[in-house]
């Protein structure tokens, strides 16, 4: 059992709460029962478990099992240890380190029925998560994030997914030109929510695969992504509302693509 706040596994773990020692260890942490138990079943690469069972719960005997079965290494730490590591003020009792997978271009395997998320620019982390929860529950599996997009390993990113950031394949950082030149290479029709846009209950998705952009809280997305080839959709609105949280109009975007298309 780990005792010790000077030990140099606690010194690490808390290090990889700050985004640069994220990106230099290609590495984050995850936190709580149902979030470590979603990285365990849903296959993400996991570097080691670190459990306090001070406060004993039913979760860790089926859990522990689990780890074994995979060989993902865990340790014991007392309540003051696990505190130290954790980015919460009320930490559940068990955090794991993961490694971050890298995706490129070709990870992407575009098929007819194929919807590209393009997100441009969000900066609220509860908003990122909540786009990517949502985008895996729509059936999207691919998403792109420009520069200015919010951490993805951000702690309440993380915390939104719920688990679906280890179903998704993510590329981050791509400039809008590069996500603009895959999807004209790939065929991929181009959509972008925008409050000057065509209703979305009105326009016609067109078969073939299709890439959906959305943009930041305040500015929408950059004028980068506002050429001829980008058709602009809206969700209409009444009583004076200008517009809603894009994490909700995402959803809505997003599930209407599904309704067309039959998806699910």
């Amino acid at each position: 059992m780990i005792e010790s706040l000077q030990n140099e596994q606690v010194k690490y773990v808390v290090s990889l709460q700050r985004r640069k020692a994220r990106e230099e260890a290609r590495l984050f942490v995850v936190e709580g029962w149902r979030f470590v138990e979603e990285a365990v079943c849903r296959n993400a690469p996991i570097k080691k478990v670190f459990v306090c069972l001070e406060r004993e719960t039913i979760e860790w005997h089926p859990l522990q099992q689990k780890l074994r079965e995979r060989g993902i290494p865990f340790e014991e730490v007392d309540e003051r240890v696990l505190r130290k590591m954790s980015a919460t003020e009320e930490p559940q009792g068990i955090l794991a380190v993961v490694r971050q997978t890298t995706y490129t271009w070709k990870d992407l395997h575009i098929d007819q029925n194929s919807v590209l998320l393009i997100v441009d620019g969000i900066q609220d982390p509860g908003n990122l998560g909540t786009i990517l929860r949502t985008a895996l529950a729509s059936g999207v599996r691919y998403v792109c994030l420009t520069p200015g997009t919010v951490d993805l390993y951000n702690p309440k990113v993380l915390r939104s997914t719920m688990g679906a950031i280890f179903s998704l394949v993510l590329l981050p950082g791509h400039q809008p030109k590069d996500i603009l030149d895959f999807c004209r290479d790939q065929g991929l029709s181009v959509f972008m929510g925008d409050i000057q846009g065509s209703s979305v209950y009105h326009t016609r998705l067109p078969d073939g695969p299709l890439a959906l952009v959305v943009g930041n809280e305040g500015n929408g997305p950059s004028p980068a992504f506002r050429n001829v080839n980008v058709q602009c959709v809206t969700i209409p609105m009444s009583h004076e509302v200008e517009s809603l949280n894009v994490a909700i109009a995402t959803g809505i975007l997003l599930y209407e693509i599904v309704r067309q298309r039959d998806l699910l």
